[in-house]
């Protein structure tokens, strides 16, 4: 993955227009939130700080906001304007110092349950790692149930193809009647494991079933020098899918035969929910990573001509 690089972006009024609800049967109308307060416990996957995360439900039109408890609550927003770091994972501040990072798991399975709405409260700068993938987050989102608001949702309809390219890795947005993930992922040489494809539409396909479980990754090399440096404290093979070579060191093994491309597909589902609304439009990823995917909201939103905020 590569590191945040800072990139001015001129404030512009997007296109808007009203939705034609034939052309999205499945897109969802209305905001929601969650209907009870739940909370969960863990450790951070690169401090190895243990930390307490309750979600509570929030009003129509408030967005995701995240408050560290441990400072006061302190309020963060969830949103590509707030993105500070994308080295290792995404990492959101409020400009000031006040960091929270690792939220592109529960972002993942916020944006999978259909959260609009919601305060996150946590007691440190990192979210826990839990089993390594977004499978808890979406249990806890089903523990407090999820409430409608009747109002209208936020959509941010893709008008043209946006690219943002980094030597062999590159990723788009592209026009579509439908929201739909595609991501090509290999190891770039360093292993004969073969190449990984997978497509996923958020709107129709069970992203609890077909994606949550599946787990972050790397090379044990790499894990070996991140531990040596005393960075990924927190990381094991309790929460990290570990490859030596094409040998899993996992004991129970991989949860998916392409475990690794639906990890990635996680990744950018809980990077582009970051967008503040659900994206109708074609998102493509080749060898990507958090920085491409916050890369390519900032040019997207750069161009007011390249989207439109659709409500019904």
């Amino acid at each position: 993955m590569t590191g945040f690089h800072s990139i001015s972006v001129e404030k512009s009024q997007p296109q808007i227009c009203v939705l034609i609800p034939e052309l999205e049967p499945q897109v969802q109308h209305h905001q929601k939130t969650i209907a009870n307060m739940v909370s969960c416990q863990g450790i951070g996957v690169h401090s190895g700080s243990p930390a307490t995360v309750t979600l509570h439900p929030a009003p129509s039109g408030s967005g995701i906001t995240f408050m560290r408890t441990d400072l006061g609550s302190i309020e963060v927003k969830a949103s590509w304007q707030t993105v500070v770091d994308t080295r290792f994972c995404t990492t959101i501040g409020n400009g000031q110092g006040v960091n929270i990072s690792t939220v592109e798991h529960l972002m993942a399975a916020l944006a999978a349950s259909g959260i609009d709405n919601i305060r996150v409260e946590i007691d440190g700068p990192e979210l826990p790692i839990m089993d390594g993938s977004a499978h808890p987050f979406v249990a806890l989102v089903e523990e407090a149930g999820v409430k409608e608001q009747y109002a209208p949702r936020r959509m941010i309809r893709v008008l043209k193809t946006v690219t943002v390219k980094e030597g062999d890795r590159q990723v788009s947005l592209s026009p579509a009647p439908y929201y739909e993930i595609e991501v090509d992922f290999d190891f770039a040489g360093r292993t004969s494991l073969a190449p990984q494809h997978r497509v996923f539409r958020p709107l129709e396909e069970d992203f609890g079933e077909d994606i949550s479980a599946a787990r972050t990754f790397g090379l044990l090399e790499d894990a070996e020098k991140l531990w040596a440096m005393g960075l990924s404290k927190g990381a094991s093979l309790e929460n990290t899918l570990v490859y030596d070579g094409t040998e899993v060191l996992n004991e129970e093994g991989l949860r998916y035969a392409d475990e690794c491309v639906r990890h990635k597909v996680l990744d950018a589902l809980g990077d582009l929910h970051l967008a503040g609304g659900q994206i109708l439009g074609k998102f493509h990823g080749t060898r990507t990573g958090h920085g491409l995917h916050h890369k390519l909201l900032l040019a997207l939103f750069a161009d007011p001509s390249a989207y439109a905020i659709e409500v019904r």
